[in-house]
């Protein structure tokens, strides 16, 4: 089997297009499976994203930057390449990449999960002979909770909090993860406050459409006495710094799926922690690259050497392929 896309320095590369899947360092022309820092990067000579994707894209890295778009399944060719981009269901606006070169498909998947979170576009598996695919949390510990029963969770947790006249500080990513919980909480409980950063995406994804409940923003000028009992919504690595201290008294929890992990939310200091993430679990990876049909599979960011393996035991050509992807990190901090 021929190489349609090769790994270099930069990034994922095709060379029939000449052109680079989520580069790490500048290159002429860069595709993006989404909006997340560590696969959309500045100084690109020109990018081509998802129509959903180019909002948060332009938000984050200027509304000067060369961007051209394209809608879900549509193929655009590219020298002599032929691209289409295909729901990943990890973000609004995420995608998988599918490259054809000479009738051989490779696809990369970006980030994805095969949960349909009801926010973003569900994820879609697409064919073909080599698919390249994150591993963030490869083993079979992680297995998330139901989105039915994470909502319960979440909903227990603050409205025990609010009766008890506490804030609720709840740590989850700025772009997706954020608006999904959003989607989950039940509004009347009480007010619903946001770190600048999530209300920021926020406003973009409202005027794309995207239904949200009301929520307000924390400024300097917030008087948390006169809102007891709300819901705070931040990044991770807001919590527990000088921002979040402002909340008296308070509960603190992580939504992530490292919290499936025994001991990492007392490490963190958190009251609570909610497992959920915005990428695909143990049975996700595994039910993806099943329906891909793909009998070679190169694995990047995660559990790589032990989700390479166990590839290798079930009949795959796996191989650990080396990028500047980030995954989930527990405090948010590289990916926001």
């Amino acid at each position: 089997m021929s190489g349609v896309l090769t790994f270099t320095e930069a990034g994922i590369y095709c060379p029939a297009g000449d052109f680079w899947i989520d580069p790490w360092r500048p290159v002429p022309r860069a595709l993006i499976t989404h909006g997340h820092a560590d696969h959309a990067r500045e100084g690109m000579g020109r990018y081509l994203a998802t129509d959903a994707a180019a909002p948060v894209m332009r938000h984050r890295l200027g509304t000067e930057i060369d961007l051209q778009t394209t809608p879900y399944a549509a193929s655009t060719r590219i020298k002599d390449a032929t691209v289409s981009f295909h729901p990943a269901g990890h973000v609004p606006g995420s995608a998988q990449i599918r490259v054809e070169v000479g009738g051989e498909v490779w696809v990369v998947s970006g980030d994805y999960k095969t949960v349909d979170d009801g926010l973003s576009e569900a994820f879609e598996p697409v064919p073909c002979h080599a698919f390249i695919t994150e591993c963030t949390f490869g083993l079979p510990v992680f297995n998330w909770t139901p989105q039915d029963v994470l909502a319960d969770q979440i909903n227990a947790w603050w409205g025990d909090n609010a009766a008890a006249g506490r804030f609720s500080l709840l740590g989850a990513y700025a772009l997706g993860k954020a608006q999904r919980l959003l989607r989950l909480v039940d509004p009347g409980t009480g007010p619903i406050l946001t770190h600048g950063a999530v209300e920021n995406t926020n406003a973009v994804l409202r005027s794309q459409g995207i239904a949200l409940p009301a929520t307000e923003q924390v400024t300097p000028e917030t008087d948390a006495k006169a809102r007891a009992g709300a819901l705070v919504i931040a990044p991770p690595s807001a919590l527990g710094s000088a921002w979040a201290r402002r909340f008296k008294p308070q509960a603190s929890a992580f939504a992530s799926g490292w919290m499936a992990l025994r001991g990492v939310r007392r490490r963190r200091a958190a009251d609570r922690g909610f497992i959920v993430s915005d990428h695909a679990d143990w049975q996700g990876l595994n039910d993806a690259i099943r329906a891909t049909g793909a009998e070679r599979v190169f694995v990047t960011h995660g559990y790589t050497g032990q989700f390479r393996r166990w590839l290798a035991d079930q009949g795959y050509d796996a191989q650990v392929v080396r990028t500047e992807f980030d995954g989930e990190s527990l405090d948010g901090s590289q990916v926001e």
